[in-house]
């Protein structure tokens, strides 16, 4: 945080005020007896100056805290827009929108300019825009546990994560180096870190971490704040999301023909099938073996080549089509998590993004996680994970709370709570409960 560093000076300065404020006709053992009862680690130096030296720290102190100490978010604003203010080019409305500061946003103040604007940077965007739309100084620390979000990165090989803050209590798993969790809340010794949405209720559900064992730190604090989105970075993030749409549209699209070719097919097949026995029947009937033996021969070879022929253009090598799932299931990377939903591009839950993705490619899967853990495809050993399988994650009761798609490379992508919506993670960022392959 901005204001720790100024905190603590003035903590030292006002301890070594009270610690000095002697009065000079007192001895020096009561001097001395006096500053032994202030901060720890300065006694001794007091106990060695002399009242004149004293006095002139005292003179110095005073001067220095009877100065207006700045705000360390002297220089950073916050916006306070009801949804965004555009930031302009120039100090005028009329100027080029160059981005757009969304409410909760921060930026650092450059310059404040007569007729009330102020300019600003603010991500990649620099530009100008109204101060009213600004919370600045101790306004905007006050906003800060509102917007920032502050995360806690693993510093550990393994971390372990408590139901409580105690080392007394049960651990509800192990999350690995480098992962990154927004941190809910922090006290002086743990960390409250979210884990995730719990799919059965709704609910978000967390787990405390220490911060420091032996000396060595366990994770690292940050804090982010969201900045503001240039008018490129807003066409661009419109564009993925319309090529997502796009994508899932055009899916559903060939899903409806690879349907229509299955079922032509079939049919064929069924004509081939029934043919086959009306021959057959003919040539009973006939009683001509030797033209009986020949129609069967061709009958059964043309067959064979056919079901080779659909089977080819039907399916493709499992490898192609574990590629074609998990590409497809990235494409809705920064959407929307939400409780109950199916929708890759309005907003779903853990079990509703894997059972979509899977459907749009004609696969049949339950709808909750519990039910997919117990029945979708078939299980197999975490040693011998693919991208494309399901991976599942269980509460500390063992229950099924959670599930994601592998995508290689220790990576999965699934939707993950609704603070953060559709990511991709190490797939090891909970302990695992198990493994289940959609596709053979």
């Amino acid at each position: 945080m901005r204001g720790s560093k100024a905190i603590k000076t003035v903590v030292y300065i006002a301890s070594a005020v009270a610690c000095i404020m002697i009065p000079t006709s007192k001895a020096h053992a009561e001097e001395t007896a006096y500053a032994e009862q202030g901060v720890a680690g300065i006694a001794a130096i007091l106990q060695n100056a002399s009242i004149e030296e004293l006095e002139s720290a005292y003179s110095a102190s005073i001067e220095i805290l009877s100065q207006k100490i700045e705000s360390p978010y002297a220089n950073l604003g916050v916006s306070i827009a009801d949804n965004y203010v555009n930031v302009r080019k120039e100090p005028s409305t009329e100027s080029e929108v160059v981005g757009k500061l969304y409410r909760g946003c921060a930026a650092d103040i450059l310059d404040t300019l007569e007729g009330g604007w102020v300019k600003i940077k603010s991500g990649d965007v620099e530009g100008y825009i109204a101060m009213d739309f600004l919370a600045i100084g101790d306004d905007a620390e006050s906003m800060v546990d509102k917007y920032a979000t502050k995360w806690a990165t693993v510093n550990t090989q393994t971390l372990r994560v408590r139901e409580k803050p105690s080392t007394e209590s049960s651990i509800l798993t192990l999350i690995p180096i480098g992962e990154k969790y927004i941190v809910i809340n922090e006290e002086d010794e743990w960390v409250e870190i979210l884990l995730g949405t719990d799919e059965d209720t709704g609910s978000d559900f967390t787990g405390f971490v220490k911060k420091v064992v032996d000396g060595k730190e366990l994770i690292n604090i940050s804090v982010d704040f969201k900045y503001a989105i240039s008018v490129e970075e807003e066409n661009r993030i419109l564009k993925l999301q319309a090529e997502a749409e796009a994508a899932e549209a055009q899916r559903k699209l060939e899903l409806a023909q690879e349907e229509a070719e299955r079922k032509e097919a079939e049919r064929k097949a069924a004509e081939r099938k029934a043919q086959k026995a009306a021959e057959e029947a003919a040539r009973e009937t006939n009683n001509n073996s030797s033209s009986s033996s020949d129609s069967s021969s061709s009958s059964s070879s043309d067959s064979s080549s056919s079901s080779s022929s659909d089977d080819s253009s039907s399916s493709g090598s499992s490898s192609e089509s574990r590629s074609k799932v998990v590409k497809y299931a990235l494409k809705f990377v920064g959407n929307r998590y939400v409780y109950g939903g199916t929708s890759l591009t309005k907003g779903t839950d853990c079990s509703g993004f894997v059972q979509s993705v899977y459907r749009d490619f004609g696969y049949s899967i339950p709808r909750d996680s519990r039910s997919q853990a117990a029945s979708a495809g078939k299980k197999v050993s975490e040693s011998d994970i693919l991208p494309g399988d399901l991976v599942f994650y269980a509460n500390s009761s063992g229950t099924v709370n959670h599930v994601a798609m592998y995508i290689g490379n220790g990576m999965i992508v699934h939707a993950a709570n609704s603070r953060q919506g559709i990511i991709t993670s190490q797939y090891k960022y909970r302990n695992i409960y198990c493994v289940r392959r959609v596709i053979n």
